[in-house]
């Protein structure tokens, strides 16, 4: 009997239950003979070396999805519930990359483990919606063009929307240098693996890093370990945010999580209602973005920004257009104003921050109203001026909108490596004054 036992179980040890692999398939693997003893999204053991995740229980069989898809795994092998102790995210993790099982990554020594932590668990309850403290802090990240046209408040969950080759992880570097944060936590889904390496070192930075914690689950590993990257990433959040702490979390990319989720989805037999996604993948997006946020009077925040990819440009993509409900505001990438090489290239007329109200005072919201309106009518007139129909002086606001536009595109520029404005507002009023903008009652709140 005992030769029949995985090679980490003595014969002394305890087994509570096990069972027997009945089917294999790519991501999915059948137990007979645990069905009755095992619960969604516990972890299993599939013979010695393999773990894998319930996903689906019918009588008399579990269904399986393993965290690797390489190893082997044959008919008749045992299966056991797991014991393995959950991640406890702590102090010691800042600095350091761990894939999305937790563990480090990055070649550098064991992470401590802290008895005093709460264990990371997916489950865990929610903060209810009365309890959630109200965003009214203003946030300054730093990058022109987000604190002028879409500013966010702390707690605030933002999407990047973009293109492949756009800008977004360029942007989320930008991002991460700030210094409105305490901690944060980079969630690299379905990545490239040599870019990971590169993303952490060159664009974030040594010095951000020493504040920072990485979760990553590269293209190549299984669906499962892609799901479970950002949702490990939350639980990092949660952690740091229960100790007062305001934490960012960069998550890139959301639509690769929703890849993940169809994969495990499609290959449990549920069946598809929009371009290849199943009813659970919009059913789990909210679930993961709703952690983010304020908590409770006394926690600290979780201000989230996800990217989003828009595949083939369009932005009415079932992921994107699900995403944009969820979310209190989003930053579309434009490709054309990437090709002008003005970076970062958000749209300022398509990016919208639903709490901008909050951090804009009305000086500075009547600025924005009247940026918006020339860029608007600068670019409504493109192709026109391209042809030569406009003729000067007959429409006073396109002259107005041809003189400053331009000027205001430089302001906003801001290459990657520049160190972040500390006040965008002051800082484009002294460019436009420098570039012989009219401001003549000298109102920084006018462009007139």
């Amino acid at each position: 009997m005992t030769d029949l036992l995985p090679a980490t179980l003595q014969a002394g040890d305890l087994i509570k239950y096990g069972g027997t692999v009945e089917c294999v398939s790519p991501n999915l693997v059948t137990v007979n003979g645990i069905s009755h003893r095992v619960s969604l999204g516990q972890v299993l053991r599939l013979g010695s070396d393999r773990l894998g995740e319930v996903v689906r229980i019918e009588s008399g069989h579990t269904y399986i999805c393993p965290f690797d898809t390489d190893g082997a795994c044959t008919i008749g092998e045992l299966v056991f519930a797991d014991e393995q102790t959950l991640p406890r995210p702590n102090e010691h993790w800042l600095g350091r990359v761990v894939n999305a099982m937790g563990e480090p990554i990055d070649s550098l020594p064991p992470i401590p483990l802290t008895k005093d932590n709460v264990p990371a668990d997916n489950h865990t309850r929610r903060n209810g919606a009365m309890q959630r403290s109200r965003l009214n802090v203003p946030l300054k990240t730093g990058v022109k063009v987000i604190d002028i046209f879409a500013p966010l408040c702390r707690g605030q969950r933002m999407g990047i929307f973009a293109g492949s080759g756009v800008g977004k992880s360029t942007l989320l570097s930008m991002l991460a240098k700030s210094d409105a944060f305490d901690v944060v936590v980079v969630a690299l889904v379905g990545e490239r693996g040599r870019e990971v390496r590169e993303f952490l070192e060159d664009s974030i930075g040594e010095q951000a890093r020493q504040k920072t914690v990485a979760v990553v689950a590269t293209s190549d590993e299984s669906p499962m370990l892609r799901r479970r990257a950002p949702e490990l990433a939350l639980d990092v959040c949660e952690s740091f945010a229960r100790q007062g702490n305001n934490v960012l979390l960069l998550l890139d990319s959301l639509t690769r999580y929703a890849h993940s989720l169809r994969e495990i989805s499609v290959a449990n037999g549920e069946p598809p209602v929009a371009r290849g996604y199943t009813s659970s993948v919009f059913t789990q997006l909210p679930k993961l973005l709703e952690r983010a946020g304020a908590g409770v009077e006394g926690d600290g925040s979780i201000t989230a920004i996800a990217t989003v990819l828009v595949d083939g440009d369009d932005h009415n993509d079932p992921i994107a257009d699900a995403v944009r409900g969820i979310i209190d505001g989003h930053l579309v990438l434009d490709r054309t104003i990437a090709e002008e090489g003005r970076y970062p290239p958000v749209n300022p007329l398509a990016s919208i921050s639903r709490l901008a109200e909050k951090v804009w005072t009305p000086e500075e919201r009547n600025l924005v109203l009247q940026l918006r309106k020339m860029i608007s009518k600068f670019e409504e007139t493109r192709d026109l001026r391209m042809l030569g129909g406009r003729k000067p002086g007959s429409d006073g606001e396109l002259d107005k909108a041809v003189e400053t536009v331009p000027a205001i595109y430089e302001a906003i520029c801001q290459p990657p490596d520049a160190p972040g404005s500390q006040n965008a507002f002051d800082d484009l009023v002294t460019f436009l004054k420098g570039n012989n903008q009219p401001d003549q009652n000298n109102e920084p709140a006018t462009v007139s």
